[in-house]
């Protein structure tokens, strides 16, 4: 199950960092380490802070955008320490700790997000994430290096899997069009889905282009916070064909969707 578990660093500056975070994961049993465009690796500095982790760094997968990273998770869980201006659906640690487990038991690929040192992730990116994490540190000095950061939520993984670990299973086994059906869309899916919407819109003219606001930023956190299946989407991708069509005066014959 833990393999199903992917720690993301988007665009770490100092390479301790990057080996502090592999050393945290394997305190906790986790191994699935992707690094977002790294300022500095490999590094004989990320080797020594690893302390040991060394095989985590050689197994790390290096990527160019957050989207690579996220290439197939049905849950991001991204990690945030400011406000911001449309409220997005928020975890503390305990809380995306048995999120991540129950995904990654159910066969899901889980991605927890860490961002820069000096900033963190940017709105673009949280957007991307299905829930904000927030560690609840004093206010009175909240600033937590990012391999902490990284042990805390590891931590809270494992202490979920080992309570999984000791307890029966809670349903019976699904038949697999049953879960097929109930199969949560991947990042990556959704990311398609979003701009095939934003297309749709544009055609319809509710969205303007020149003028877009905050749309597309609450249309995510709603369909972020739905948990759309795999056959759902489908459905929703059937429609907007079918208004993209409409709207620009085309007629085909409609394909019937099984639900």
């Amino acid at each position: 199950m833990l393999e199903n578990i992917r720690v993301v660093l988007v665009n770490t500056s100092h390479p301790g960092n990057i080996g502090g975070a592999a050393r945290a994961m394997k305190n906790m049993g986790l191994s699935q380490l992707v690094l977002v465009d790294p300022q500095d690796f490999p590094s004989a500095d990320a080797v020594a802070r690893a302390s040991g982790a060394s095989d985590v760094l050689d197994a790390a997968q290096v990527v160019g955008t957050l989207e690579e990273a996220l290439v197939g998770c049905s849950l991001v869980l991204g990690t945030s320490a400011r406000d911001r201006r449309i409220p997005w659906p928020l975890l503390d640690p305990r809380e995306c700790g048995v999120a991540a487990c129950e995904q990654a038991q159910q066969g899901a690929h889980v991605a927890l997000v860490f961002g820069r040192e000096y900033a963190g992730l940017t709105n673009e990116e949280l957007q991307r994430c299905h829930f904000h994490v927030h560690i609840p540190s004093d206010p009175a000095f909240s600033s937590l290096n990012l391999a902490a950061a990284v042990q805390v939520l590891a931590y809270e993984v494992r202490m979920a899997w080992l309570a999984a670990e000791n307890q029966p299973t809670k349903t019976p086994k699904l038949e697999a069009t049953a879960i097929q059906s109930s199969q949560p869309v991947t990042a990556d899916e959704l990311e398609s889905f979003y701009a095939h919407l934003e297309q749709a819109l544009v055609e319809i003219k509710f969205l303007d282009p020149a003028k877009p606001r905050h749309l597309m930023s609450r249309l995510r956190r709603l369909y972020g916070r739905s948990e759309v299946s795999k056959l759902e989407m489908n459905i929703l991708r059937g429609i907007l064909t079918e208004t993209i069509k409409a709207a620009r005066g085309e007629h085909s014959e409609r394909e019937k969707v099984d639900v």
